[in-house]
């Protein structure tokens, strides 16, 4: 048997921004992001919250200073569409695990349903599956799960922040739901379909808003790689780094503070600059030329900023 080929070295390069990535199915939120990473050669990425490979839809891939916010898009809140499939219940909550339990599905109201989302809006506590990344003694649940072995979990506090019903029947229904960090949909759908009387798995997921991101374009592996050849054309894809933080007001500096803040210094500021905006308050802080240089937080005394954040050089791509 002749030997497999050496894969290529990839010549990694600088790229700075954010690749909205619509993730298809069957792919792991890394495996997506290796993938994507070698498209760019970017030479630094991450990715902003895991997406099982069930799910699919928006994952919005960092690179370069972007990575610098990764986490800012990991704390925001998150929208999916799911498709709930009643009757069944399996061990991993979608459809890809084994069905552990059958109920009888009651027969269901539209009105009644609607009455019992909003029950789930609000702040909760969820019980984390055991199919899931989270880590026991070093140890993933999910490889726990696998062999059988079922531990304690302690309850989250998440936020559902909207759940609206979509279509229903005699035994699928789909919902949207907007959910800060840490909810696992697969738990709220089989919460939900307990609700009802019944059991229930997730047949479909995907994310379709993230934070600052709603009706964003997103890009498919099938439009990257047709374009790959002409990287310039693949960097005018990305958003800028400062794109994910609109939920941060900003602040315009001065040429010589400009280049005090890029060195760590806290920066005296003209009211204008800072009117309306709390002490301590975090801002998006540009150059006088309109370069974001990274965040920051005004002082006590609402007189300064101090940089918390910064971007090296141009951050936009």
């Amino acid at each position: 048997m002749s030997p497999r080929p050496a894969r290529p070295r990839v010549e990694w390069r600088t790229v700075d921004g954010i690749l909205l990535l619509d993730k298809p199915l069957g792919l792991s939120s890394n495996q997506a992001l290796q993938r994507a990473r070698r498209l760019f050669r970017a030479a630094k990425a991450g990715h902003t919250g895991s997406l099982d490979p069930l799910a699919t839809g928006v994952l919005p891939l960092c690179f370069g200073q972007a990575t610098k916010v990764a986490g800012l898009l990991l704390d925001s809140d998150k929208t999916y569409r799911a498709r709930l499939a009643l009757g069944r219940r399996t061990d991993t909550g979608d459809r890809e695990g084994a069905v552990v339990e059958t109920r009888p599905v009651p027969r269901l109201d539209r009105a009644d349903v609607i009455a019992t989302l909003a029950r789930f809006v609000g702040e909760l506590e969820q019980v984390p599956p055991m199919y899931s990344a989270l880590k026991r003694d070093g140890e993933a649940l999910y490889s726990l799960a696998r062999r059988g072995i079922e531990v304690d979990r302690v309850p989250r506090r998440i936020r559902i922040v909207q759940l609206e019903l979509g279509s229903l029947d005699a035994a699928t229904l789909e919902f949207s739901v907007t959910c800060s960090k840490g909810t696992y949909v697969r738990t709220l759908g089989e919460d939900i379909a307990a609700a009802l009387g019944t059991c229930g798995h997730l047949e479909a997921l995907e994310r379709t808003e993230v934070g600052a991101f709603a009706g964003e374009t997103v890009h498919s592996f099938e439009e990257l790689e047709r374009i790959a050849p002409d990287e310039s054309a693949l960097d005018a894809l990305l958003r800028p780094v400062d794109s994910a933080l609109d939920a941060y007001p900003p602040v315009a500096l001065t040429g010589e503070q400009a280049e005090r803040f890029r060195h760590g210094q806290s920066v005296a500021t003209p009211p204008a600059a800072v009117e309306g905006l709390a002490a301590l308050a975090e801002v998006r802080v540009y150059d006088d030329r309109g370069r974001f240089l990274g965040l920051g937080a005004i002082d006590d005394a609402v007189t300064a900023v101090r940089a918390t954040r910064l971007m090296c050089g141009d951050s936009t791509p």
